[in-house]
């Protein structure tokens, strides 16, 4: 949601973090200073897995479409999200403004293992930008976790937090936990290789040629600069 009055258009920037679920990419030796860090985002993004529009090139492109012109929402958390044991706020309040839908690609895809995993989206928008909430557990149209998965519901931190993280609904507000407006698509590729275990970027590579009938191709269908970026991306989802 952005402020009243805007166009789309003054969306200039969007940014994404990927981050594994803690104890991944973190420090497990110091205190937290929040209730818990169980099922939490790590305290690192992916390095190789952020995109960015402002980055030079850019790694993700964007485009903004108006769903609703006056929206409004029950409670915000924006400012006030504070260390425990002081996390409680009951949230900032209602707010006001433009539903608004961001549809993102990301050029080049990332290269993630099958697994859990969060992202944290970032806008450059004046007046602000707030991330809508979605129900928990996930109902229809949407699709249910599989079995096995636990759904992880919305965590968010600021500088006072870094590297924690609270949960929204539940350290914050104090109104049960949720999720957040979102809907995914992607490539699946049969027979790639599995990070950590023996050959994982050759069979990957392998599998990709398979898929879309040579390696030009499969940079090309999955928007690679050239088959040596696409090569990268495989080496970033099958380290040494």
């Amino acid at each position: 949601m952005i402020a009243s009055g805007l166009d789309v258009s003054e969306i200039q920037q969007v940014e994404v973090e990927v981050y594994h679920v803690f104890p991944k990419d973190s420090d497990t030796t110091r205190t937290p200073a929040v209730v818990t860090r169980v099922n939490s985002p790590a305290d690192i993004e992916i390095g190789a897995a952020t995109r960015d529009s402002g980055a030079s090139p850019a790694t993700l492109s964007f485009g903004t479409i108006l769903v609703e012109k006056s929206f409004m929402v029950l409670n915000t958390v924006v400012n006030k999200i504070n260390p425990a044991p002081n996390q409680f706020t009951g949230g900032e309040g209602p707010a006001t403004g433009e539903e608004v839908e961001i549809d993102i690609t990301f050029t080049p895809p990332i290269f993630l293992p099958a697994g859990q995993y969060f992202f944290r989206p970032e806008v450059q928008v004046s007046g602000g930008f707030l991330y809508l909430s979605a129900p928990r557990p996930i109902v229809s149209a949407g699709t249910p976790f599989p079995a096995g998965f636990t759904d992880l519901q919305s965590w968010i931190r600021n500088a006072k937090l870094k590297p924690d993280w609270s949960r929204i609904g539940t350290d914050i507000i104090g109104q049960g936990s949720f999720n957040a407006a979102f809907s995914l698509a992607g490539d699946t590729i049969p027979g790639a290789g599995t990070p950590g275990q023996p050959n994982c970027h050759g069979k990957t590579i392998s599998a990709m040629a398979h898929e879309f009938g040579g390696i030009k191709h499969a940079a090309l269908s999955l928007g690679f600069f050239s088959v040596d970026a696409l090569q990268n991306g495989v080496s970033n989802f099958c380290p040494p």
